[in-house]
């Protein structure tokens, strides 16, 4: 979607270099028509199935459920209670939408240079048509103008999809979950292709909060009973084939470190025993999931689903906001990582398997030239995601471009995806990797790396091509 606003510069976060510049809005340029592929992404498909969703109130767009933008605020002083975000054990929190919008626009400054702050400003000019500088003295009158927008037929999330010009978004589903709102979608006459993504966290992470509760679900839908480590891989890849018919493209994990090591089944049953019984230790569930890392990608290698595995963030580091206000809430830090002898056992068992696609996310940038990059380089299985999260933004991407190209090669990274619960930001996000791109490979052109045809096809290969070859959309 390209709209022209004043306040939002043709071309900017270009280089200040004027060949370069010149060269990067013309690359740009050609992306113009490029639909947006999102293989990987947190929208709920609620936002679908129902053809007359309403996402409420600005601040329930735009702010409650945004952990980006109250973990800055809090970060300030200003209390989660005073933003709407509701508590885990349901205390009274502000509910009056304008005086929360009031506190955010007050403190709109604290997102200058930031991610948020950028993607906050083509959201707001780009898709609900503001044309002031949000600040407290203009906040009503932006509320009461994207109030207004909010209540059009036209910002339905249906119509949104096809204004942002959205070929598939991908959302990511517990293993438990049954998949009812993507059915309503499937058997419904709109013609957008949302699909499901496998994230099976809750059940193969011991050490999940009311794990019990979740195997407990997990039989539910899978049909199995599962009372041993073998009817628990079962009700697993019933889960994974149920997904696979309801039209899912890959799978996603989290995990604390990228450790990968497969267990004897002996000593996965006694490990599995021990958390039916509640008397696992921290180190039964760090072998359980490295090893169930194991036995995803070997699933992987014979359903086709391509494996995500996200590493580094120590969740929930704040145990008070924790205990206050549930996970989720802004408090999830990165950690130092590695992944050469980590990965060694996954990747020597299915990395030159030619059925398998494992896609790395990480939040310590200190491993993309040393490790993540030459690992990428050399296994055919293995690809580098785009930067997440922490460094989802124009530094990051540039970071992300000078450390793993160089020796991963372009085509062993897995294009973007903008990764986010936020619905409208879509666009931006895209945006800002579309331009970061294009303004990379100018620099390569202008200094003679590459030549003009080389670039135009590599700019298409990060906007839109390889996302949709390695997630196969």
């Amino acid at each position: 979607m390209t709209t022209v606003n004043r306040y939002l510069s043709e071309d900017r976060y270009f280089d200040p270099d004027h060949s370069q510049r010149k060269v990067a809005l013309e690359l740009y340029a050609s992306l113009d028509d490029l639909p947006l592929v999102c293989p990987h992404g947190h929208v709920d498909p609620r936002l679908f199935a129902d053809p007359n969703f309403s996402f409420g109130s600005p601040t329930e767009l735009l702010i409650i459920p945004d952990h980006y933008i109250f973990r800055m605020l809090y970060s300030q002083g200003i209390a989660l209670e005073d933003l709407g975000v509701p508590r885990a054990d349901g205390g009274p929190v502000e509910t009056d939408h304008r005086k929360i919008w009031q506190i955010f626009a007050e403190n709109i400054h604290l997102f200058r240079g930031t991610p948020s702050g950028i993607w906050l400003r083509d959201e707001l000019h780009s898709v609900f048509g503001v044309q002031e500088k949000l600040s407290g003295r203009n906040a009503q009158m932006i509320y009461d103008q994207i109030d207004a927008k909010l209540k059009s037929p036209d910002f339905g999330p249906r119509r949104l999809y096809e204004r942002f010009n959205i070929e598939v978004l991908c959302t990511t589903d517990t293993a438990t979950d049954t998949l009812e709102h993507h059915q309503a979608i499937h058997s419904s006459e709109w013609n957008g292709s949302i699909l499901p993504t496998f994230r099976p966290d809750n059940v193969v992470n011991i050490d999940t909060i009311n794990w019990i509760d979740h195997i407990a679900a997990l039989e539910e839908t899978s049909g199995v009973a599962v009372t041993d480590y073998g009817s628990f891989i079962e009700a697993l890849e019933n889960r994974r084939a149920f997904f696979l018919e309801n039209g899912a493209k890959a799978t996603d994990h989290a995990a604390l470190t990228a450790y990968t090591k497969r267990l004897g089944n002996a000593e996965a049953e006694t490990i599995f025993q021990r958390a039916l019984k509640g008397t696992t230790t921290g180190e039964d569930a760090y072998q359980f999931t490295g090893h169930m890392l194991m036995e995803m990608a070997r699933m992987s290698t014979e359903d086709g689903l391509v494996m995500q595995l996200h590493v580094g963030a120590y969740r929930n580091h704040n145990a008070i906001i924790f205990d206050q206000f549930g996970p989720d809430k802004g408090a999830d830090i990165p950690i130092a990582t590695e992944f050469t002898r980590s990965l060694q056992p996954l990747l020597f068992a299915y990395g030159n398997h030619p059925d398998f696609t494992l896609i790395l996310f990480n939040l310590d940038e200190t491993t993309y030239a040393r490790e993540l990059a030459p690992l990428a380089g050399h296994y055919p299985a293995l690809k580098i995601g785009p930067p997440w999260w922490f460094h989802d933004s124009l530094n990051g991407i540039n970071r992300y471009f000078d450390q793993v190209i160089e020796t991963a090669g372009l085509y062993n990274t897995a294009g973007f995806n903008d990764d986010t619960r936020a619905y409208p930001s879509i666009p931006a996000r895209h945006d800002v990797w579309r331009r970061a791109s294009a303004n990379w490979v100018a620099g390569l052109t202008v200094r003679g790396i590459v030549d003009e045809e080389d670039a135009y096809s590599m700019v298409r290969a990060l906007a839109y091509d390889l996302a949709k070859e390695t997630y196969n959309l």
